[in-house]
């Protein structure tokens, strides 16, 4: 069967893409609904249109007072490691420590990081359990969107024991807030002070600099300025660089001793690279930790971080490609509201530009955003997100696993290959067959998890012309045709492995 779809997909992919004219309304709602969300479940069409489409923008932007549902509520609340600070964390699930000073057992560490992986596992549940189920869709966008931003990678060091922490305290709740408040969240974050190493930074030949922690470090203060604010092209230095990374020396971990509080920020003086700084044409005096904040408030106000901030927007939520003009008015905004993101995300969604018909269903879809609006589309009642999570991993695209700061693209150059095609057919195929076992509890573990594809028991599947109210039948004259000559039990695979379905 998966032979026979693949066929037909890939003689779809490479055929004219003629899509028959819809009402506007109901191009307007699927375009709200794709962009601001990660697609159409069952009725969220018709909730859109009874809502009016202005009124579930506003909506969206004010997650804060949508419900969740209980179901939801109650599977988040289960994942207790959610609600664990940064130094619990450590404390709980961090490497062992010989109370003699001596390095521990080289099992012990490796028992502890065994147990630690829960974590991990809580956070991506928690992730995908969002993004499919939660009616805050935009939200869910967002926190991908600013995670992405404010890269961290879950393979260094000791990040796994923070990444919830990390996308729960500075990325999910200043989502939609000033740009400076999530700038300062995420530079004092362990997360953050790990990967980037910024915790290790101090004054060169410092006295109190010892161990990892001599000399300075720039490679937080190099993605600072490149990735988080002013953009490759933002008019800064090497000097700028170096002058940044002294800013920073001494934030560091208040590691077990907690010391700094709950957060696991510590502000290290005796490591700290006293006198002024210059850069960015400015001078910052000799303050501490001030001067961090000094400089972070410079970051925030720039005009270059502006137009950082305003392509990235326009890029995820428009065109590969945006339009310049368009860029610019975000800018703007960003300049005029002091970095409201939320103000700015108003102007996106009222700009003729987004809603410009020549960029409505042009986004491929990145494997992340594929996968969540398809189980979206299958209208299943998730309960266990694991196979959806190593879909991902097989896709190149693991939850938290980006090595490089700079994050994952969401342009269609990175993900569109014949492969990444295959892959999304296989899923589509599975969870249009019933045959991926999602709706089962994660306690549930009296059969070992089946590989995407697999599990023939029972399989409950996917109505087509179901799935074609869910998703507005956007299908083009080939993809219908190809459809409509489908075996019935194929139709529904047909539709999620679609080249319509594809982009977004």
């Amino acid at each position: 069967m998966i032979t026979r779809i693949i066929a037909v997909v890939c003689w779809l992919a490479f055929a004219p893409l003629a899509v028959d004219a819809a009402t506007d309304d109901t191009a307007k709602v699927l375009h709200v609904l794709n962009r601001l969300g990660y697609g159409p479940a069952p009725g969220d069409i018709e909730h859109v249109r009874a809502l009016g489409v202005a009124n579930y923008i506003r909506a969206q932007l004010k997650p804060e007072r949508i419900a969740l549902p209980a179901s939801l509520r109650a599977q988040l609340d289960a994942l207790d490691t959610l609600a664990l600070n940064p130094i619990e964390l450590y404390k709980q699930y961090g490497p062992p420590r010989d109370p003699r000073g001596e390095q521990p057992d080289p099992q012990a560490r490796k028992a502890a990081r065994e147990r630690a992986r829960v974590i991990v596992q809580h956070a991506a549940q928690a992730r995908l359990l969002r993004a499919i189920e939660s009616p805050r869709q935009l939200e869910e966008v967002m926190v991908d969107f600013w995670f992405n931003h404010f890269n961290v990678y879950v393979g260094k060091g000791l990040d796994h024991l923070w990444i919830g922490a990390y996308e729960r305290d500075a990325i999910r709740l200043h989502a939609f807030g000033r740009f400076r408040d999530l700038l300062g969240a995420t530079a004092r974050h362990p997360a953050m002070l790990f990967y980037l190493d910024n915790w290790q930074n101090s004054a060169p030949d410092n006295a109190g600099a010892r161990g990892k922690r001599r000399g300075l470090n720039e490679n937080y203060a190099r993605e600072l300025l490149e990735l988080h604010t002013l953009g490759v092209d933002g008019g800064y230095t090497q000097a700028d660089v170096v002058a940044a990374a002294r800013v920073f020396t001494g934030w560091g971990l208040g590691g077990a001793r907690n010391r700094g509080g709950q957060g696991g920020f510590y502000f290290d003086a005796k490591r700290h690279d006293r006198g002024a700084k210059n850069l960015l044409g400015q001078t910052i005096a000799d303050g501490g930790q001030a001067e961090g904040e000094q400089l972070l408030d410079m970051l925030a106000r720039s005009p270059a971080t502006a137009r950082h901030i305003g392509f990235k927007l326009a890029q995820y939520f428009v065109a590969d490609v945006p339009p310049p003009a368009l860029v610019e008015r975000l800018a703007r905004r960003f300049r005029e509201t002091d970095g409201d993101i939320r103000a700015v995300l108003t102007t996106l969604f009222t700009d003729t530009d987004f809603w410009n018909s020549r960029h409505r269903a042009t986004k491929f879809k990145t494997p992340y955003h594929y996968v969540v609006s398809a189980a979206r589309a299958s209208g299943a009642a998730v309960r266990d997100t694991r196979l959806l999570a190593g879909w991902l991993i097989q896709q190149g695209m693991p939850l938290y696993g980006c090595q490089t700061p700079n994050g994952y693209k969401n342009t269609e150059d990175a993900w569109l290959n014949p492969d990444a095609i295959t892959r999304r057919i296989n899923l589509a195929t599975a969870l249009a067959s019933g045959r991926l076992p999602l709706t089962r509890s994660r306690n549930d573990e009296t059969k070992p998890m089946p590989a995407v594809g697999g599990d023939p028991a029972a399989p409950v599947p996917a109505e087509g012309n179901a799935i074609a109210r869910t998703l507005g039948d956007p299908f083009s004259t080939n993809t219908r045709a190809a459809i409509d000559a489908a075996p019935a039990p194929l139709r529904a695979a047909l539709m999620l492995g679609s080249p319509e379905f594809m982009r977004r």
